[in-house]
């Protein structure tokens, strides 16, 4: 017995945690924080994703609440009256009492929509109406995709660099005891030494203050994918991999109507269509059918009040045509007529916009390529020219100056290299959105 109760206790336990883990569950942290998981992570938790699917939820309620009304709609109203004065009624020049003190009716009544222009625009429009919805959820998946990925980027930059830094601190650190030991054999004098520790201490500086700065790009990214605060985010990439992915086709076309923003732009054109049929239609007539029956129970005294009941009911149709309302519907179509007619403008200028955007971002990636092609090759030359002059100052044919020399330029061109890379990646993703090629 005892057993089974600390089993159940157990459960009941585990179930409380899971529930009230809140942030810190370990189902809400990211085991493998690879691009692709922590884009996935942001999609899936980012506030302005999950609001624009709520937002989706809601429309789809307020298109079923509007169609609602093609259906009929049944009341029942119920009144009880007591007169202590009974109306009059003036007959043949005298004031004649009517009625009974005692009144109690009841009505059920129906209602039929037949045409009604608002309804009608419901249904003709929630197609569109649900799609703009939809759209709306991709283009915040489209924008979260973009940042996450570049504050990505920012963040292995930055670990990049303090890890060069880290590489260059323990080059530097030979560099000092080279130099300290031929001051301590008298072949160079306190100057090389103390360039050394200079030096040093100058990388040591800069790797702090890239550690400070890490911590706040990796709060960023945090923020954009709304990633717990507390939570470990070790970022995981494949380096190969990454450089495969510097290129791509730079002969592709614009996909205008791939935009999503150019289909936002064709949803809202149809959804002002209809709204301009929806004007035109003020002028047909509403037309209803209408039908009512009724209880009605009339008596002088309470107590002989539901002895008999005197029912009536009927079934109709009603119509309703407004004649002239001041030339307001006119006014309305004409509205309608140059809202549909801004679009066309919109379409041109967004036209224009993504035109300018993809030359810009082509450009900006060309060079970006071409520089970091550049600088890699860079890279390996300051890497052959470290390594001989290294060798060459220990044996003592080469100063400390050409060592300096020689160890900035490795430096900088790994630095160069690396922001090179990740400019490239960055300036992709631009290309890549001003094509319409991120989809969703």
């Amino acid at each position: 017995m005892k057993k089974s109760l600390d089993i159940i206790f157990f459960v009941l336990f585990t179930l409380v945690s899971t529930r009230g883990g809140g942030q810190n569950r370990p189902d809400s942290l990211l085991q493998d924080a690879t691009l692709q998981n922590c884009v996935q992570y942001a999609l899936n938790h980012q506030p302005q994703v999950l609001q624009s699917q709520l937002d989706e939820s809601i429309t789809e309620r307020e298109i079923k609440d509007k169609l609602s009304e093609w259906y009929p709609q049944i009341n029942f109203s119920f009144n009880a009256l007591r007169y202590f004065q009974l109306p009059v009624v003036v007959f043949q020049g005298g004031a004649v009492p009517t009625g009974v003190y005692n009144t109690h009716f009841g009505a059920l009544t129906l209602n039929q929509n037949i045409f009604n222009r608002d309804v009608l625009l419901a249904s003709r429009s929630a197609k569109d109406v649900r799609l703009q919805a939809k759209q709306n959820i991709v283009s915040y998946k489209i924008n979260v995709t973009v940042g996450v990925s570049k504050a990505y980027y920012d963040v292995l930059l930055t670990q990049k660099q303090i890890e060069l830094l880290e590489e260059d601190i323990l080059r530097l650190a030979r560099s000092l005891k080279d130099s300290y030991n031929q001051y301590q054999g008298g072949i160079v004098d306190k100057t090389d030494y103390k360039r050394a520790t200079i030096a040093l201490n100058n990388s040591r500086a800069r790797k702090k203050n890239y550690e400070e700065l890490l911590k706040a790009k990796i709060a960023y990214l945090k923020q954009l994918m709304n990633y717990p605060a507390d939570g470990q985010l070790h970022l995981e990439y494949d380096s190969l991999q990454m450089e495969r992915e510097t290129y791509m086709d730079t002969t592709r076309d614009i996909n205008y109507e791939g935009r999503i923003e150019f289909e936002q732009l064709r949803t809202q054109q149809r959804l002002e269509a209809a709204s301009l049929k929806y004007y035109k239609w003020a002028f047909i007539p509403t037309l209803q059918l209408v039908g009512q029956y009724s209880l009605n129970f009339y008596n002088n005294d309470v107590a002989k009040l539901y002895a008999q009941d005197f029912p009536s009911s009927y079934l109709g149709l009603q119509l309703n045509f407004p004649i002239f309302l001041g030339l307001k519907r006119t006014q309305e179509i004409r509205i309608a007529q140059y809202q549909l007619q801004r679009l066309d403008y919109d379409l041109i200028s967004l036209r224009n916009a993504v035109k300018t955007e993809y030359v810009q971002a082509i450009a900006i990636y060309k060079g970006n390529l071409n520089e970091y092609l550049i600088l890699k090759e860079n890279l390996g030359l300051a890497v052959e020219v470290y390594n001989t002059i290294q060798l060459q100052y220990r044996s003592g044919v080469k100063t400390y100056l050409d060592l300096i020399t020689a160890e900035t330029d490795i430096r900088s061109a790994q630095e160069n290299y690396t922001n090179a890379l990740y400019q490239v990646l960055s300036s992709k993703l631009d290309v890549e959105k001003a094509l319409g090629s991120i989809k969703y």
